[in-house]
């Protein structure tokens, strides 16, 4: 019996050959962008505009509401809590998971994006040195925007303490720096370039994502954000590589939560509730 052409197209000796080409229409694309914005950060944007509603509805000044991150899960019993704070940062990195699973079905994977480690000691160099001038820079803005009113005090950290305490402040700061640099850098700048999007809409869109899901520490965390997003889009395009990005994120992640551990209460410039 002779086999259906139809069947036997797209067919090998070792069983049917992916048709990636085909598979990766616009519509698919699109429709993967959405799915997975929508159980990442597009879905924390949307949160975090509720949120903002809610603080400048609420009576009183936004500078005198706070804006906590990493808080207790299981206040007076630090086993269940430090399983909490374990749990949330692994769930967290899932949408990672995922954006790594697409890329590799595509035939690329984490590598195309620049998250791998071929040049460990040029990403921290370069994440450092970002750091550094965006660290200082983010920090006045911020004790501007709070002090006229235009920002929530950001409480960056009030867990117990415990002997995980600072372990936990890293690996939050390591787990926030993975997600947002490689979904909204360079996964979201690679789908929206295969949708056709010009350099400058792909930036606009990627670095307003980044202020929205910031939008809970009001409008200064919005612009600010929305700044620092503009400089590491131009950077990861400059590089190619989203490694130097997640250091340096890491870096000023892991300096405000544990800063704030060891200065709140202790320096007057450190606004505190």
């Amino acid at each position: 019996m002779q086999a259906d052409p139809g069947q036997m197209a797209g067919m090998s000796p070792e069983g049917p050959v992916p048709r990636r080409e085909q598979a990766l229409t616009p519509r698919v694309l699109g429709t993967e962008l959405v799915l997975v914005l929508a159980l990442s950060l597009g879905a924390s944007g949307l949160s975090a505009l509720i949120r903002f509603i809610g603080a400048v509805t609420r009576p009183g000044g936004l500078k005198d509401q706070a804006a906590n991150l990493n808080s207790s899960a299981a206040p007076g019993r630090p086993w269940l809590d430090l399983v909490w704070q374990l749990f949330g940062i692994s769930t967290a990195l899932v949408p990672v998971a995922l954006v790594a699973h697409l890329l590799l079905r595509e035939g690329s994977g984490l590598r195309a994006l620049g998250f791998d480690r071929l040049r460990p000691w040029s990403d921290l160099g370069r994440g450092t040195l970002i750091a550094a001038g965006i660290g200082s820079a983010g920090l006045a803005f911020y004790l501007l925007a709070n002090a006229t009113g235009f920002n929530l005090t950001v409480v960056p950290e009030s867990l117990p303490e415990v002997w995980w305490k600072y372990p936990v402040l890293i690996l939050s700061a390591i787990q926030n720096s993975v997600l947002e640099e490689v979904i909204v850098v360079g996964y979201l700048l690679r789908r929206l370039g295969q949708l056709g999007w010009t350099p400058m809409a792909a930036l606009v869109a990627s670095s307003v994502l980044r202020g929205s899901y910031h939008l809970y520490q009001g409008i200064g965390g919005f612009i600010g954000n929305m700044v620092m997003g503009v400089v590491f889009v131009l950077l990861y395009r400059k590089w190619g590589r989203v490694g130097p990005l997640v250091a340096a994120h890491t870096l000023l992640d892991v300096g405000a939560f544990v800063g704030y551990a060891v200065l709140a209460g202790k320096v007057d410039w450190l606004p505190t509730l």
